[in-house]
């Protein structure tokens, strides 16, 4: 600008005019512009103040907020540090529990193994009760059969000592009858000679005299049902019973012969020496057996020890008197 050249100073004139023209166009415009700006600056102040007011209201709100978030934080805060201590105390807890149990376990496994165990032993032991059971059972009734059959020796022993006691008695008897027969015999043939007719007589007669008290006495003693059944037995088995029969009879019967009556002794000291054998072997047994159905028929009876007792001493006593 500064070095244009003009021709004239008209030119140079115009030019400046132009150019003020110009600059004041410009200056309008950079006046309105500022007004504008100016205007639309105090718009935007105006709206700044109160975004900032708003701004400022919701900052206190947030920080109020913020205060207030803290003070829940702190608070959740200490309920977690609480809960992470329960937490912990009861995993603690959990843990020595689940080792208690671990340790119950163990010992329940243990006891179910020794139950297992002892279990096996009962049944072992229980199979062998069973079987000693069974075994005990046979013998028990071995010995109930042995204990029957022994009661019903002992029951024929104790008939057969009644029997050997109603023997020796008629044997006691009959050799008392003998004893006064010989005797009267003796003092009969003492008092006649032998060649008296009554001598003659009882020779050719067999030597039989009767005797009234003798043969009532006989009558008497022989009178007993279960005796005479018995010596009428043991006679017909010994081929003897045609002598026994005469002098098993009533009183009116003829006296007994003494080849009869010695035959008669010797049926009853036959039956004297079984009944002691049978009485030895029954105390044989007895020995074996044990003395406890003794004992039990001892206590059912008490008579009866006095019995076996005197069945002891029975066939000695028996064979002596025979």
């Amino acid at each position: 600008m500064e070095g244009a050249s003009f021709k004239s100073l008209q030119e140079e004139l115009a030019f400046y005019r132009e150019q003020a023209v110009e600059y004041k166009a410009k200056w309008c415009e950079a006046q309105l512009e500022l007004e504008e700006f100016q205007a639309s600056s105090r718009d935007l102040e105006a709206e700044l103040e109160t975004q900032l007011k708003q701004y400022e209201a919701s900052n206190r709100e947030l920080r109020a907020m913020v205060t207030r978030l803290q003070a829940d934080n702190e608070g959740l805060q200490e309920k977690l540090q609480q809960s992470k201590q329960e937490s912990s105390r009861q995993v603690h807890d959990l843990q020595a529990q689940l080792e208690e149990v671990t340790a119950s376990r163990e010992e329940m496994h243990n006891y179910i193994r020794e139950l297992e165990q002892s279990n096996d032993d009962l049944e072992r032991a229980k199979r062998a009760t069973v079987a000693s059971l069974e075994e005990f059972e046979s013998k028990l009734n071995q010995a109930i059969e042995r204990n029957a059959f022994l009661e019903s020796e002992l029951d024929e022993k104790e008939a057969m000592s009644f029997m050997v006691q109603r023997l020796k008695d008629e044997a006691r008897d009959l050799k008392q009858e003998l004893m006064i027969q010989q005797s009267s015999v003796h003092k009969e043939q003492s008092s006649f000679g032998p060649d008296s007719p009554l001598v003659q007589r009882r020779e050719s007669t067999g030597g039989t005299t009767p005797l009234i008290p003798a043969r009532a006495h006989h009558s008497r003693i022989l009178g007993m049902s279960d005796s005479n059944r018995l010596a009428t037995e043991k006679a017909t088995s010994n081929g003897t019973s045609q002598q026994l029969q005469p002098g098993m009879g009533s009183s009116g019967q003829t006296p007994l012969t003494p080849s009869a009556r010695v035959s008669a002794l010797n049926i009853v000291g036959d039956l004297l020496r079984k009944v002691g054998f049978h009485i030895v072997v029954l105390r044989v047994r007895l020995d074996k057996d044990g003395q406890y159905i003794v004992e039990h028929r001892v206590r059912s009876r008490p008579s009866f020890l006095a019995q076996f007792s005197v069945a002891q001493c029975q066939p000695a006593t028996v064979c002596a008197n025979i």
